[in-house]
């Protein structure tokens, strides 16, 4: 379902990560947006180190992580209302369509004690002075306290049936709809790689190594070229177990638009499978500057 609504909005979409363990199902991008989505039944079983790897792979690949499910607690996710998990929006299938295909963005989020909207607290404060209103004047009106109404105007979501008092009571919209592209990376420390030869040759080239926990990649390497930045997703191990992950970093990298790498510790040549460049640890020796491995890995 989620791939139809993805293909519907017009984004290339990646294939399915199978490769267990992971932190996320799927990559889309439309050549302006991407996305890093996990897709799971149940929202609650996201984990923090799932939403820290999302976290780290959207920040790098200049992408925005989301979650769909189904449900949360005992209840459906509600249509047009957006839920946080460790900082990062979840949402039901029916909201991704309505925000993607349809252009309609959701107006509720859910929070301890039930679903908020969020007002423009200038635009509440500018009315309630307008209409010569004082903070007691509009609690009163509203059966809440002068220091809610405080906290509304600097900020503070309120609840559907509060904005829409305000609403009546001013005549005028407040309730802002809620950006699922506008959200901010914790930037929490990265998990130290592991030490390993061909990770101190990659550093020696000028590279800068970061470490995924749970992604089809161990490392994203990044590379500073004179025009542009270039990431390279990379896998490291034996042939028998980073072999298997050759098809999908090269999918992976053709949809977000950088390079993939197999360092294999049991091989001795280079080779291209698909877009993924297969190349022996020791072979990484050979090269006296990121620029030479650069252009092997993009020899077609």
């Amino acid at each position: 379902m989620v791939i139809s609504i993805m293909l519907s909005a017009g984004y290339d979409i990646s294939e399915r990560c199978s490769i267990r363990p992971r932190s996320f199902d799927l990559i889309a991008s439309n050549g302006r947006v991407m996305l890093v989505i996990r897709v799971v039944s149940h929202i609650d079983s996201v984990s923090e180190e799932i939403a820290g790897d999302m976290d780290q792979i959207a920040h790098y690949l200049g992408a925005k992580p989301l979650f769909v499910g189904e449900r949360a607690r005992d209840a459906a996710l509600e249509r047009g209302a957006v839920y946080l998990r460790y900082g990062i929006y979840a949402l039901s299938p029916a909201t991704l369509y309505d925000y993607f295909v349809e252009d309609i963005p959701p107006l509720v989020y859910a929070s301890p004690g039930g679903l908020y909207v969020s007002i423009s607290g200038e635009r509440l404060r500018v009315l309630r002075e307008r209409y010569n209103l004082s903070l007691g004047d509009l609690a009163q009106l509203l059966g809440v306290s002068r220091r809610t109404i405080s906290k509304y105007e600097s900020g503070m979501g309120a609840t559907l049936d509060i904005v829409i008092k305000l609403e009546e009571i001013f005549d005028t919209p407040l309730i802002e709809s809620i950006d699922l592209l506008d959200y901010h990376f914790r930037h929490e420390p990265e998990t130290e790689p592991e030490r390993h030869d061909a990770f101190s040759e990659l550093e020696r080239m000028g590279m800068e190594l970061h470490a995924m926990r749970r992604a089809p990649f161990q490392l994203l390497v990044t590379y500073r070229e004179p025009s542009m930045e270039q990431i390279i997703l990379t896998a490291y191990g034996s042939a028998q177990k980073v072999m298997k992950r050759a098809p999908i970093l090269g999918n992976l990298s053709q949809i977000t638009k950088t390079h993939a790498m197999c360092v294999l510790t049991d091989y001795r040549k280079k080779k291209k499978v698909g877009s993924t460049l297969i190349i022996g640890e020791e072979c990484l020796h050979s090269f006296k500057r990121a620029s030479d491995l650069m252009d092997l890995i993009r020899d077609q």
